[in-house]
């Protein structure tokens, strides 16, 4: 059994998704692991990661705007140290999830021919993110 681990980290343009499914890629390309598991975590609480389709922006759009309807910014909750989309950011990361879990089959991610690997930003302003990667696997 080999394994590999790091963290990556994502410069985000505000409230969005962003697509990191090639960097995630490259990195396990060069581990030499076949057949395997690979977990991603987003170590933030205002921040998500997603599996979603990679071809129509209208997807992301429907996505982030659903989000919002579902979480939306008012006066209604008692965290809002750091802003009205606080509470509602960290809403959306428990509805989305902090985590993945994606097989590796012949040396490739088992992603669908539509999939790609998202991180969900649910603050309004860009921020930095971490995502922590661990692959294991023969």
């Amino acid at each position: 059994m080999k394994q590999a681990v790091t963290t990556l980290t994502f410069r985000t343009s505000g409230r969005g998704l962003t697509d990191i499914t090639q960097a995630i890629t490259d990195w396990q390309h060069g581990k030499g692991i076949q057949e395997g598991l690979l977990t991603l975590l987003c170590r933030h609480t205002s921040a998500s990661l997603l599996i979603q389709e990679n071809a129509a922006r209208e997807v992301r759009s429907d996505l982030i705007d659903w989000l919002d309807r579902v979480a939306p910014e008012g006066p209604h909750y008692a965290h809002d140290e750091e802003g009205p989309d606080d509470m509602p950011a960290h809403l959306k990361s428990t509805l989305t999830g902090v985590n993945l879990s994606i097989p590796v089959i012949d040396g490739r991610l088992a992603l669908g021919t539509w999939q790609g690997i998202f991180l969900a930003e649910h603050r309004r302003i860009p921020h930095s993110r971490q995502v922590a990667l661990h692959l294991l696997g023969m």
